[in-house]
């Protein structure tokens, strides 16, 4: 029997996938690096522990191939500030 390597078989669901995230009402989501979390943390004298949390099964996050204790920023268009940034720490 002839093995093909899954994203074949699976055919377009990492295109649909890919899709889904990049729709219009799904907010822009961005891993920071650990130097931008360190100085983002410090910046705001808070722990890692104090931000609000968001799973890693979240479909949003799954293309950025987050771990437990990164943290997401997500920028999402606001109709009085223009543009709102909030920040998530990754959980399971």
């Amino acid at each position: 029997m002839l093995r093909l390597p899954l994203q074949i078989c699976l055919g377009n669901s990492r295109l649909e996938e890919t899709q889904k995230i990049n729709h219009f009402l799904v907010p822009h989501h961005i891993k920071m690096s650990e130097e931008d979390k360190k100085a983002f943390l410090d910046k705001n004298n808070i722990s890692i522990h104090q931000l609000p949390q968001i799973l890693a099964t979240d479909p949003a996050i799954q293309l950025l191939v987050a771990v437990v204790g990164d943290v997401i920023k997500i920028s999402r268009k606001s109709p009085t500030a223009k543009k709102t940034e909030f920040y998530m720490v990754v959980v399971l």
